[in-house]
């Protein structure tokens, strides 16, 4: 029974909703709202902003959905904004079956429907240009749904956010719907500041508890000793401990060591054999015991494209089968409706008819290499419990609404970009967080796979941390700051950059971080004094040999990346019959051409050694270019399959280069432009530390231990000062900083009495450009060389403009479609070098160089080829180029509808947008 005061609190609630909206709301949903969304809906009511935290599948959309609700019965307009596209169609098919097309609209870049309907759901992005444009569309609205408000932690779009919070009319309800984020008071507070009103409503309660478990070999066992859930261990209201049973498996390492049969407290028994140390069971075994227990279906997280791809191809060489005959009639009907839209040839780069077999088995992949529209497929068909299993990248827990009975861990290490790190407490949430569904599932369940690098109480500190605060990315840009110059002036500008959450944020932490900075000073003096030597000065001779062996290290880039370019630029020179002297690496002597490949880029033919050998060769395998010593004729029909034509070719070969023996050039002997400058330096800093009178210390080994720790903590500590001197005003003095270098390159004009900001005729143009290389793109169109251009080669010049590869590494400069872009990428690359100049004088982070690795594809799909023609010799996934030729679209459409550049490149940039939205492009999402 409820207590009085229980009773009273809910008739003092049920009286705030009397005069509302909301009893009408609970009288037209099927299910009684939780008391979190609830209290959210009665502050919505009563005119209030919300902030709603809460985990995956809670609910949380609700709040939105009644926002609208009130929405259509106050005849205003309420915009639902999402961080993706794929979320906005998601939503916008929702909406449309619950309010009928005539009230519902889309606008996604790309994607224009209905656009002053009541209701308009749209990426976030085009909302902010929306308020930038002081749009007529923004008119009569009066609530904004910011679903996913905890992307604005994205480093490369987060600032969207907060840019669409502060400038949004005062009058206007954002409903911010976010993950649980243990920091959910300081963003309220935020949010609270800079709006007004605002509510924060958090609820740390999944409605379907989760449950932990490591499968060991064939056996899968709880984590934790008690039946407990998840949020129950990560709120502190439960110490858990380690499942002893779980320690054991681990502990028995033996081959074939028996262990006791796990009686475990969900009921789930493993087999009564312990694996050997690090074997893994194939994932077809795991998925076949996931459904022997009912835990079906299921998300596999697996942490590259590659990886997922591949577990496809072994389920199916498995002969799983997770269908009935029904289900995979149906799974394929679904499919062949969307494979009569792509040409029969495309069908064929895409894999379709092997993609097409796993689906119809019942499971498939799912990461941003995929082509949309197949994404999308595979989402509906798992939402509809058609496919049972399907392997995923991260970006899906943090994308659309896919919720699985269950979430399966390969690995709890990923690729971060730079190196293999553990994931955090807060992405072990967010990815687990899709296990149970709501109103269907009584339970969820995560597994991990165990692995000898596992300690099961790490597991469990991971599993009970619900670490994951909101931190800001915000930072003014060259488009933002024109924007807002051009609305609000200098003054206005600084004080609303000052209200954004990253300076909030950055105001609240400088009293620890000087607290940090003192502690590191009064380590740093016991350090100064215990590498103190009595010959002489050792922090000096401290710092002689670190500019040594930074001189060294530099030195030793800049021959590794000519041995590289080098090694590249000689492989595309090669024919088929050139007999070639390998310099140095891992695969030394002489070999023949056989099979070029065609790769645009680090080209990896097949070449035949002398000792009969097939083998692929790469840049990465030669330290320097490659020597042509002869030619010989390769016979016609020759495959290499065969032990005697190799023996017969390895033969030719080797009476080729009898006589011509060439001297070997080996990686330390190359030489390269720049070498006697280092090596003239490096050799003077040998010297001045052997003079050095610390160098004949006997306790220099002491002493260098203790400067080592020295150095390494100064150099944490002056990285803490530098912080707290740029944390007050930090943004608005990025701002001030950009604006100098939009007046250095003529996009700002400033008045010397006034201190104020004119805005110049290119600076009016860059108000209309978006993009990470906003200025860079600008400065491109500011030299009037793109208005001479054929629409296929405006193509290509947007595509190095807007491309950003996934692997990083340096390339040779590519050849080019046509001698206009050419002549525009070289003076790219030149405006490029003067613009990251300015800005490391300026210490602003560096835009990014123009990237030469979607021109061709974009060049030749622009010309009508196949997407098979276009994509031969890239490393490109037809789902990243169908996504960067939206890019391509997009930046085309904003050179389309700026009504300040020149007519004829007007036309040709929509002539240039209709070229690339053909075929997979056009047929990308469902909504086509």
């Amino acid at each position: 029974m409820s207590s009085a005061a229980e009773n009273y609190a809910n008739a003092k609630a049920r009286q705030i909703e009397v005069g509302t909206h909301l009893p009408d709301f609970r009288a037209s949903i099927s299910f009684d709202l939780d008391e979190f969304q609830s209290e959210a809906c009665r502050r919505v009511a009563v005119g209030n902003s919300v902030l709603v935290a809460a985990p995956t599948g809670a609910g949380k959309t609700v709040v939105g959905e009644y926002a609208i609700f009130q929405a259509i019965r106050e005849n205003r307009k309420a915009f639902y904004t999402t961080p993706i596209k794929a979320l906005s169609n998601q939503k916008y098919s929702d909406l449309v079956k619950q309010y009928g097309s005539s009230k519902v609209g889309l606008l996604t870049g790309d994607t224009s429907i209905n656009s002053e309907a009541q209701i308009v759901v749209m990426t976030t992005e085009v909302l902010r240009n929306m308020l930038y444009a002081d749009s007529q569309t923004l008119d009569g609205l009066g609530y904004v749904i910011m679903d996913e408000v905890h992307y604005l932690a994205d480093k490369f779009r987060g600032a969207v956010w907060e840019e669409v919070i502060i400038h949004l009319p005062s009058n206007v309800q954002i409903i911010s719907l976010s993950a649980t984020v243990s920091n959910a008071e300081e963003f309220g507070g935020w949010l609270d500041t800079v709006r007004g009103n605002t509510d924060i409503i958090v609820s740390e309660v999944r409605p379907v508890p989760l449950f932990q478990h490591v499968m060991v070999g064939p056996n899968l066992v709880d984590l934790f000793a008690e039946d407990v859930a998840f949020d129950k261990v990560a709120d502190g209201d439960v110490k858990a401990s380690v499942n002893p049973e779980l320690r054991k498996l681990v502990r028995s390492q033996s081959p074939g060591g028996r262990v006791a049969r796990n009686r475990n407290a969900r009921g789930y028994r493993g087999a009564s054999r312990a694996p050997r140390v690090g074997q893994r069971v194939s994932r077809s075994s795991v998925i076949a015991k996931l459904d022997k227990a009912g835990l079906l279906p299921a998300i596999f997280f697996i942490f590259s494209r590659k990886g997922c791809d591949m577990a496809v191809q072994q389920c199916a060489m498995a002969d799983l089968r997770l269908t009935t005959n029904e289900e995979a009639a149906e799974i394929a009907q679904a499919l062949d409706e969307v494979a009569y839209r792509i040409p029969n040839e495309d069908l064929d780069v895409l894999e379709f008819w092997s993609w097409r077999d796993g689906l119809t088995r019942g499971f498939a992949s799912h990461h941003a290499g995929l082509l949309p529209i197949f994404k999308e497929i595979v989402e509906d068909l798992f939402a509809r419990n058609l496919v049972k299993v399907v392997f995923a990248t991260e970006t899906l827990a943090l994308g659309v609404n896919m919720p699985a009975r269950s979430v399966v861990l390969e690995k709890l290490v990923k690729f971060n970009g730079e190196s293999h790190v553990q994931i955090s407490s807060g992405e072990y949430t967010q990815l687990t967080g899709r296990a149970g569904r709501r109103g269907i599932d009584v339970e969820g369940h995560s597994i991990v796979l165990w692995n000898p690098d596992m300690e099961p109480e790490s597991l469990a500190g991971l599993a009970s941390r619900r670490t994951y605060p909101l931190n800001s990315s915000f930072r003014p840009t060259y488009n933002m700051s024109t924007n807002l110059l051009a609305q609000f002036g200098r003054e206005q500008t600084r004080q609303i950059l000052e209200s954004s959450f990253a300076q909030y944020q950055a105001d609240r932490s400088v009293v620890g971080m000087a607290r940090e900075v003192r502690s590191k000073e009064e380590s740093l003096a016991g350090y100064a004094k215990s590498m103190e030597c009595h010959l002489g000065d050792f922090a000096e001779y401290l710092k002689l040999q670190r500019e040594l062996a930074a001189l060294e290290k530099t030195a030793a880039k800049q021959r590794k990346h000519h041995r590289r370019s080098a090694a590249e630029r000689s492989l595309q020179s090669v024919i088929r019959g050139d007999v070639v002297d390998l310099p140095g690496g891992r695969r030394f002597g002489r070999a023949v051409i056989i099979a070029l490949d065609t790769a645009l880029y680090n080209p990896r033919h097949t070449v035949l050694t002398e000792e009969g050998q097939l083998r692929r060769l790469s840049a990465e395998d030669l330290n320097g270019p490659l020597q042509i010593v002869s030619r010989i004729r390769i016979p016609k029909g020759f495959t290499g399959q065969t032990p005697k034509e190799r023996r017969d070719l390895a033969s030719s070969l080797r009476n080729a280069i009898y006589d011509h023996r060439p001297p070997r050039q080996d990686a330390q002997s190359f030489d390269y432009s720049g070498s006697d400058t280092f090596e003239r330096q490096i050799q003077e800093l040998r010297l001045a530390l052997q003079d050095h009178p610390c160098h004949a210390c006997s306790e220099k080994d002491a002493h260098m231990r203790w400067a080592d720790r020295y150095w390494k903590l100064k150099k944490s500590a002056d990285k803490a000062r530098r912080q707290i001197r740029g944390r007050t005003n930090s943004i608005a003095t990025q701002f001030d900083r950009i604006c100098n270098v939009l007046e250095q390159f003529g996009y700002l004009h400033s008045d010397e009495k006034t201190e104020e900001f004119t805005i110049t005729d290119a600076g009016r143009r860059l108000r209309r450009i978006y993009g990470e290389r906003d200025l860079l793109s600008s400065q491109v169109l500011e030299t009037g060389m793109l208005t001479s251009l054929k629409a296929e080669e405006l193509c290509a010049v947007v595509a190095f403009l807007v491309y950003q590869g996934r692997r990083d590494y340096d390339r040779p400069d590519p050849n080019m479609p046509t001698q206009k872009v050419s002549e525009i990428w070289n003076k790219t690359i030149n405006i490029w070098g003067k613009l990251s100049d300015a800005e490391e004088a300026a210490s602003l982070e560096p835009t990014a160089p123009p990237e030469s690795g979607l021109i061709w594809p974009m060049y030749k799909w622009a010309r009508g080829s196949s997407l098979n023609s276009a994509l031969r010799g890239t490393d490109l996934a037809p789902g990243d180029f169908v996504r960067w030729a939206k890019q391509v679209i997009d930046t085309l459409d904003q050179f389309a509808k700026n009504t300040d550049l020149p007519p004829r490149l007007v036309r040709n940039s929509y002539q240039a947008m209709d070229l690339v939205k053909r075929g997979v492009i056009a047929y990308s999402n469902v909504l086509d």
